[in-house]
């Protein structure tokens, strides 16, 4: 067919016809390269829009900023109202880049812990307006340069009852998700509720219980730390 078609061209003429053919190949390339362009900024600008959000706002105000970037682009630049129309802010949206970033937060941290010489766990519990229990779990780990890392492990909900062996099997989770070695926690901190230091059932007995089991040396010299919550 291609062969019918420009075998009629010869000389100038079928060099002007090549040119031109790659010219309008040229332009339809540049054209769907811009719409790829577009496309990455705009999932980039509902990413940055939606940490945004995170920090201060309800999920469900993704769409009246969205409202104001739209109205916004009307007034500064017509030709790309497109563009902002073309930004995803829904609340589903928004919860979906929250969690893709905290999960990408959580895989940088456990390829991290991965030259920890030796890290420290604290452990703070507290209920919600809802009524839920959470634990928050921080991390600091220090490598063979003394680089010290200091983040938000894992954020544990309690549901049911909340009991030491309740929030040590929570721990316990969140250390073999981090791929932590047992033998490398140098320290526990907790808020001193009777859940973490209980002589018989609490976290920190819990704790040296599992550390004598694995036979983990050095267990007399590990430093329990009590941090009394300051009153509101």
């Amino acid at each position: 067919m291609h062969y019918e078609k420009y075998d009629a061209f010869t000389g100038k003429i079928r060099g002007e016809k090549v040119r031109q053919l790659k010219a309008a190949f040229a332009k339809q390339r540049n054209f769907f390269s811009e719409i790829n362009k577009s496309s990455q900024d705009s999932v980039r600008t509902s990413f940055v829009i939606s940490e945004m959000i995170a920090k201060s706002r309800p999920f469900t105000e993704g769409l009246f900023v969205k409202e104001c970037l739209v109205k916004a682009s009307e007034i500064l630049c017509p030709d790309r109202k497109k563009v902002f129309e073309g930004i995803s802010l829904s609340a589903t949206t928004v919860a979906c880049r929250i969690t893709d970033r905290a999960d990408n937060v959580q895989k940088q941290l456990i390829q991290m812990a991965k030259d920890f010489e030796a890290f420290s766990i604290a452990l703070d519990e507290s209920t919600d307006v809802s009524d839920a229990t959470q634990c928050a779990v921080l991390i600091r780990g220090v490598d063979c340069n003394l680089n010290i890392t200091e983040e938000l492990l894992d954020l544990m909900s309690l549901k049911g009852t909340r009991t030491g062996r309740d929030i040590f099997q929570g721990l316990e989770e969140c250390i073999q998700k981090a791929a932590l070695p047992w033998n490398q926690l140098a320290s526990l901190a907790t808020d001193g509720a009777p859940s973490m230091c209980s002589e018989n059932f609490g976290v920190v007995e819990l704790l040296k219980t599992k550390l004598n089991c694995l036979n983990i040396p050095g267990i007399n010299q590990y430093t329990l730390h009590f941090a009394s919550r300051s009153p509101v």
